[in-house]
């Protein structure tokens, strides 16, 4: 089976949680043995991992004519693209570009990333993706998340072939109800077109029946899983903090979806209790600042720490240095971090509004807007070694046992139905 697969992002350029779960979906359907994937990415910039997938860097299709030779091509864009793809995407230019900004080879250029004028890039992708869906033999098609449903519409109008969307998350998650009209409007327009809507939990299966007027049979839950620690990241030691400050944590964007403010109220609880906790806020985002005025109001600053941003290693160290994880979000469509940090051994705490509620066990569950609720669960695990232990032992037995490959069968079997072969 060959799927033709649109993707935003991919390792080991991380910009948000797209990509670790694009990855995710390409490993476990590569394990199924059968499935052939292509995977169109707006900007890859040659160092992507192609065991999982065959990668169509979109800013090296051409859309417009140009005379170039193999050499010319090749000098341009060879440490990214085949320049023999190059040649045969040419042979399948649709229509007259040329008025559009292209390049010295017909291409579009691409920022890569999230940038200020992300609309206009998801135009000029889903206008590529009518060359290579002319071009690439493929019998599905799965387009990951809003960026990419026009890419995956226009794919299916060119060639006839069911489209499968896959939502990460809706911009109901984002916005709490307060949707931005465009964005609402290109994902339920992909919904429309979709033959097979593919959502990360049962909470968002839920906001795409009810809030974008799907077919419930058309709409599936697919959880997310998490890859295994690798050999790197499993030899970082655990801290000990006995007899010492307990670190409790927030890794995630600092934004209202994520429930920032009741982290810190909570904290604000808990160092009335005892002064043994840290609170360590790593990551960015608009209510940065906010937060940290809100920490500063709350007189807890010498206990409250914002190490920014982190990637790589640098999370999984951040994690094994925490007692407690902590991830109170408002409306989280899925939400990995929690079984990176039940990976770790690290106790973790989850609001009950987030995907992941539904699969997790071994963990604590509170209503996001709970602060005592969560105040006492973060008291109770910095100061009860049994508790702690019981968490951190049966979170990471049970995170084991959640694995991209059975995600991937699942997509499997979807595609199968889809394609009417089962």
């Amino acid at each position: 089976m060959k799927v033709l697969m649109f993707g935003w992002e991919y390792p080991p350029h991380v910009y948000g949680g797209l990509a670790t779960a694009n990855f995710g979906i390409s490993e476990g359907l590569h394990a199924q043995g059968d499935v052939d994937i292509t995977l169109c990415l707006p900007k890859p910039f040659g160092d992507e991992d192609h065991t999982f997938a065959n990668i169509i860097a979109m800013n090296c299709v051409p859309i417009a004519w140009r005379d170039v030779n193999w050499d010319y091509v090749n000098g341009r864009v060879g440490n990214i693209m085949n320049p023999d793809l190059y040649f045969k995407l040419r042979d399948h230019i649709y229509a007259d570009f040329n008025y559009m900004n292209v390049n010295d080879l017909g291409a579009m250029e691409f920022a890569g990333g999230y940038p200020g004028n992300l609309h206009e890039e998801i135009n000029n992708y889903s206008i590529i993706a009518g060359v290579v869906a002319r071009t690439v033999d493929f019998d599905i098609i799965h387009a990951h998340d809003w960026l990419t449903y026009p890419a995956g519409i226009h794919a299916k109008q060119v060639s006839g072939k069911p489209l499968c969307i896959h939502v990460h998350a809706t911009d109901y998650d984002r916005s709490r109800g307060h949707v931005n009209p465009t964005v609402y409007s290109i994902e339920k327009d992909g919904m429309d077109n979709a033959d097979c809507i593919m959502c990360v939990s049962d909470l968002t299966r839920n906001t795409v029946i009810n809030q974008y007027h799907q077919d419930p049979r058309k709409v599936f839950t697919v959880h997310n899983a998490v890859y295994p620690l690798s050999a790197e990241n499993e030899a970082i030691p655990r801290v000990d903090h006995t007899n010492k400050d307990k670190i409790v944590t927030f890794l995630g964007r600092i934004t209202m979806q994520k429930g920032p403010e009741y982290f810190v109220e909570a904290a604000n609880m808990v160092l009335h209790r005892t002064r043994h906790v840290r609170f360590c806020m790593a990551g960015s985002g608009d209510m940065m600042n906010a937060m940290i005025n809100l920490v500063a109001e709350r007189r807890i600053a010498d206990r409250f720490h914002f190490p920014g941003f982190m990637r790589g290693k640098e999370v999984y160290e951040c994690l094994k240095d925490s007692d407690v994880y902590v991830m109170p979000s408002v409306s989280e469509p899925f939400g990995i971090s929690p079984l990176e940090a039940m990976q770790c051994g690290t106790p973790t705490i989850i609001s009950k509004q987030s995907g992941c509620a539904e699969i997790l066990n071994n963990c604590i569950k509170v209503d996001y807007w709970d602060i005592h609720a969560l105040a006492d669960a973060i008291y109770s695990i910095c100061h009860n070694d049994s508790l702690f232990d019981y968490l951190s032992t049966e979170g990471k037995n049970e995170v084991a046992q959640i694995t991209w490959e059975k995600v991937g069968r699942w997509i499997r079997e979807l595609y199968l139905r889809t394609l009417g072969w089962k």
